[in-house]
């Protein structure tokens, strides 16, 4: 059994000077440079480098980058639809009546947070060349981890926006120019690429190493909420993805399997039998119900309920006596105070599963159960992180009540936000298999196949069959591609990915249709309307901020919004 020991990654609040960068920016160009007398009294030992990287987590968790995450990455999808007391900018965003007056048009505090790391990188290296105890391993490795959060917020900028204003350079000098215009997405892609490339062999393996107490394993939170190497190779697999890059993707993702591989075979040398963990196939992954267990939900509990699971790569942390919680999650998926959240689960996610008629969930799939549950008046609400934990049944049921769901709801919003985990290493793979061509689509079937299993609870022991069938899929690319992207949709629900997996196949294939149908399934007025905005392949992005356009000249509105009173301005 695996269990997680005490987070020693002290988040202690940031110094003055960390707060000068960018702090309370109404948008990216309205930059004060840091004062220059505060500056050389601070960059001189390693621990301002370590003040200022605490910064850079922290700033990735404060409500207004986090709660973008989630709207930017899945309230245009299928899966989200209106709660409790909406927000306007919520709503006209559910209505796909996109304005760039709408604030989550604000891109500041990304932006914000993309300073930081580049003033850490600016000023590491000669923090290393002053004090004798921050030596240059340390001080790679810090560069590698504000590099990698600056390349995952550029990340979330450039699938959300498209083109967008680019700089590694930070603001520390009145003299900088900082009114640029947007870098196009795939110049922004490459140059993200090759700065992980460059410091992916500088970034820690672990912080710490895993104890073994009887047959329990200690996991410290620190090795899944700071950026190992293993993150950053996750998110060169998922660039790589987008840009195209088949090999290089199938790359990095063999990198992290390996790894875990590696590091479950080290488990079970260590502690004996591991009774939350199985190989599907040569993969190691947490079951849904363990070794001795009668009840499912184990694997939510790990992943989902206390976090920094086995499975974990890359999660921002939240927890007590932290005094930022997970906002997108306390008030958007689940608020206690009003027994639901701002947004609700589309009725076709879970609707029938006991009966086996839904379309997307089998009757025995856990994630159906664990990512929603039935609320008031027909709606259903999002309890995947909103549950704590879980216990439940999925043999023989007909009915909801054969479920015999036990939900214990979070009576505070401390729950991590993953960013990526090993479910989406093993699917990223298969993707990228399945564009090398049909010679490579039953490797991709297994990988696929891999993930529904564990859901599934189809292990060899179980003497269970798999719901999945070679033979029905790998005849055709459009069967595999459909079937992955059936896989992630279910594996990731309410995860931020949904929508960027709808913009990416935009992308690839040179249209909309895929996420046209997609996305307006969840609608029934103004169905027409919503299906045309969306034929147009520039809608798919948000437009610019109308306060980014008063602010920058070289700053030109996405065409498929330059038009009415919110035009632009320039």
């Amino acid at each position: 059994m695996i269990i997680k020991t005490h987070h020693i990654y002290n988040k202690v609040a940031a110094l003055a000077v960390s707060s000068l960068l960018l702090a309370s920016c109404n948008d990216f160009f309205d930059i004060l440079p840091m004062n220059e007398v505060v500056l050389e009294n601070y960059w001189t030992q390693k621990g301002d480098v370590t003040s200022v990287l605490n910064g850079c987590y922290e700033a990735l968790e404060q409500p207004d980058v986090i709660t973008r995450m989630g709207v930017w990455g899945e309230m245009r999808s299928e899966n989200i639809k209106g709660g409790s007391d909406v927000p306007n900018e919520i709503n006209e965003i559910l209505k796909e009546n996109l304005l760039p007056s709408n604030s989550m048009c604000n891109w500041s505090k990304f932006y914000d947070v993309i300073n930081r790391c580049n003033v850490l990188c600016h000023y590491a290296p000669e923090v290393q060349a002053i004090d004798p105890n921050y030596t240059l391993t340390e001080m790679k490795a810090n560069v590698a981890e504000a590099t990698a959060i600056r390349a995952l917020c550029y990340f979330y900028l450039v699938r959300t926006f498209r083109d967008v204003p680019y700089t590694t350079q930070p603001s520390i000098d009145d003299g900088q120019n900082y009114v640029l215009p947007a870098i196009p997405f795939d110049a922004v892609l490459d140059s993200l690429i090759q700065d992980l490339e460059r410091v992916k062999g500088d970034a820690a393996r672990r912080y710490m190493v895993e104890e073994v107490s009887g047959s329990r394993i200690l996991l410290p939170v620190d090795n899944t909420s700071r950026v190992t190497c293993w993150t950053i190779y996750a998110l060169l697999a998922d660039l790589y993805l987008w840009k195209g890059d088949w090999d290089n993707a199938i790359k990095n993702c063999d990198l992290v399997l390996d790894y875990k591989r590696q590091q479950y075979k080290e488990f079970v040398e260590r502690a004996g039998v591991v009774s939350d963990i199985a190989l599907f196939g040569d993969i190691p992954l947490l079951l849904e119900r363990p070794l001795g267990s009668t009840t499912y939900g184990s694997a939510y509990n790990s992943i989902f309920g206390t976090g920094n699971s086995f499975e974990s790569l890359f999660e921002l942390y939240f927890a007590s006596p932290q005094v930022v919680q997970n906002s997108w999650v306390g008030s958007y998926y689940y608020d206690r105070s009003r027994s639901t959240g701002r947004l609700s689960a589309w009725e076709g996610l879970l609707k029938e599963v006991p009966q086996g008629t839904n379309t997307m969930f089998n009757s025995k799939d856990c994630r159906a159960y664990e990512s929603t549950g039935e609320g008031t008046s027909s709606s259903y609400i999002i309890t995947k992180y909103s549950a704590q934990q879980v216990s439940f049944n999925t043999q023989n049921v007909k009915t909801m009540n054969d479920v015999k769901m036990n939900r214990a709801m979070r009576s505070s919003a401390y729950a991590n936000w993953i960013i990526y985990r090993l479910s989406d290493v093993i699917l990223m793979k298969a993707e990228a298999l399945i564009e090398k061509g049909n010679d490579n689509f039953e490797q991709a079937f297994a990988l696929i196949n891999t993930v529904n299993k564990r859901a599934l609870n189809v292990t060899p022991s179980s003497m269970s069959s798999d719901t999945l069938k070679m033979v029905n899929f790998v005849g055709s690319k459009k069967d595999m591609v459909d079937l992955l992207l059936e896989e992630r949709h279910r594996e990731f629900l309410f995860e931020g990915k949904r929508w960027y997996d709808l913009v990416r196949y935009s992308r690839r294939e040179g249209n909309t249709t895929r996420l046209a149908s997609n996305a307006t399934q969840k609608y029934i007025q103004d169905l027409n309307v919503i299906k045309i905005k969306l034929s147009d392949p520039n809608y798919i992005y948000f437009p610019y901020s109308k306060n980014e356009l008063k602010v920058n000249p070289l700053l030109h509105q996405n065409p498929a919004f330059n038009k009415g009173e919110d035009a632009e301005l320039n």
